[in-house]
C-alpha cells in the first residue's frame, strides 16, 4: 500500500500488486493501470527517477489454492499483475487457465512459467472497462478440468461479482473462488485504497 497524493490534509491510499521483487538488487516491480484522473494517476504521471514514497505491505488475503486439481484466473488489466504473479509461482502439475480483458493487443505481456498454464486475451478493442458481458461469456464457456479447481477473479468490482454468479451456475462451490474487487466502476476508490462500499 503506497501513500501516493494528499487529499486535503489526508495521505491517501492505493493499493499495488507486486509483480516482482529482487531484494539483492532491493528492486520492487509494480504494473499500474494509467486511467483517469485520480490520486494514483496523478502520482504516476509526475513521479520521476529519485522520487521517494511511503508504503507498508506486502500483505494480501489471496494464495494459491493448495492441493487443487487446476487453476482457473480471470480478471482486467488491473489484474494482470496479480495472475501473473501467481500463475508464475505454480508448480509443474495442474493446468491453468487464464483469462484476461485487456484493451487491445498491445497490452497483451509473455508469462514466464514451469507450470502449464493456457492464456487467453480478450480485447475490448475502444469498449468500456468494467463491463462484464467479456468475461462471464468466456468464464461461461472454458472448459473445466475433472477434479476439484480453484478459481480466483480480480477486477471491477460488479464484474467480479457476475463472474461470481457464473462459476456457482457452472457448480463451482464458494470455497473454491477467490475473488478481489480492485475498482468500481465510475467511482474513485476510498481513502483505503480499495472500492469504496455503498452505505
Amino acid at each position: 500500500m503506497l501513500w501516493v497524493a494528499v487529499d486535503g490534509a489526508r495521505p491517501v491510499r492505493r493499493r499495488y500488486t507486486i509483480r516482482a521483487a529482487d531484494q539483492s538488487r532491493q528492486l520492487l516491480t509494480l504494473d499500474v493501470v494509467r486511467h483517469g484522473a485520480g490520486p494514483g494517476e496523478r502520482w504516476v504521471r509526475s513521479a520521476r527517477p529519485g522520487d521517494r514514497i511511503e508504503g507498508i505491505g506486502p500483505r494480501g488475503k489471496i494464495f494459491l489454492a493448495a492441493g487443487a486439481d487446476w487453476h482457473l484466473f480471470a480478471g482486467d488489466e488491473s489484474s494482470l499483475a496479480a495472475v501473473f504473479a501467481m500463475a508464475s509461482a505454480l508448480p509443474a502439475g495442474p493446468p491453468a487457465t487464464v483469462i484476461l480483458e485487456v484493451p487491445g493487443p498491445a497490452d497483451e505481456q509473455d508469462l514466464e512459467t514451469a507450470a502449464e498454464v493456457s492464456v487467453r486475451w480478450l480485447h475490448r478493442d475502444g469498449g468500456p472497462a468494467g463491463e462484464p458481458a467479456g468475461l462471464a461469456a468466456a468464464l461461461s464457456s472454458v472448459p473445466l478440468p475433472a477434479g476439484r479447481g480453484h478459481a480466483y477473479l480480480f477486477g471491477e468490482a460488479k464484474v467480479v461479482l457476475r463472474l461470481r454468479e457464473v462459476l456457482a451456475e457452472r457448480g463451482l462451490t464458494g470455497d473454491q473462488v477467490s475473488a478481489k474487487a480492485y475498482w468500481g466502476r465510475g467511482r474513485a476508490n476510498a481513502s483505503h485504497g480499495e472500492p469504496a462500499r455503498d452505505g
